[in-house]
Parts: structure tokens; C-alpha cells; sequence
């Protein structure tokens, strides 16, 4: 197998996309291998690196069916369910608290 093409940033020929210029066109690269590759240099941190697809051999993303629906409502309720009081906070629990926040910090409430 060959090296990838390497282009320059937002300099890639029409026909190549990332997976989210994909995703926006309601694609998905569908298997294919990496086609070629975007680079961006950058003073503090080394080289930014894109990936890029064929628009032309990528297929159409896959309808969300009940079921998926159904598992992804109740993996984000799982998330925003506090494992302390068991109520659900209404938010996305931080991993860094790994409690709601008036669990967390119970003498921070004020009382009205």
C-alpha cells in the first residue's frame, strides 16, 4: 500500500471530506480505508492531522431505528441520574464530581 495524499489545510481537492463534512451531508465513509490526509502546522503543538473520505464511495447514514432510540434515551438518563440521591439532576452529572452538585457540595446550599 502506498503512502496517503497529503494536502494543506483547506487545500483538498473537491470529492474528499472528513467524517463530519460527511455526517453534515447525511453520510458515512461505509468501510472505505482513509483516502488521504489534511495537515495543519501549528506553533505550540506540532502538526493538526484531518482525515479525509471519498464522498463518491461513501453511503448514506443508517436511519435511527426505535430500539437505538430507545437505548440511547436511557444511556443519557443513566448519565444525568446522580448515584447518590437517585433523582435525576436534570443535567449531564460531571464525571469530575461524580454526583450532582448538591451532592457534591451539600454545605454550599443556601437556604431561602
Amino acid at each position: 500500500m502506498g503512502a496517503l495524499p497529503v494536502f494543506r489545510w483547506r487545500l483538498a481537492p473537491d470529492g474528499y471530506a472528513t467524517r463530519r463534512q460527511l455526517r453534515a451531508r447525511g453520510l458515512r465513509p461505509g468501510g472505505q480505508p482513509v483516502a488521504a490526509q489534511l495537515e495543519r502546522p501549528r506553533r505550540r503543538h506540532g502538526l493538526l492531522v484531518a482525515y479525509l473520505y471519498r464522498v463518491d464511495l461513501a453511503r448514506p447514514v443508517r436511519p435511527m431505528t426505535a430500539a437505538k432510540r430507545a437505548a440511547l434515551a436511557k444511556a443519557n438518563a443513566a448519565r444525568r441520574t446522580c448515584p447518590s440521591c437517585r433523582r435525576d439532576a436534570g443535567y449531564v452529572i460531571p464525571a469530575l464530581l461524580g454526583t450532582c452538585v448538591p451532592c457534591a457540595y451539600p454545605d454550599d446550599q443556601r437556604t431561602a
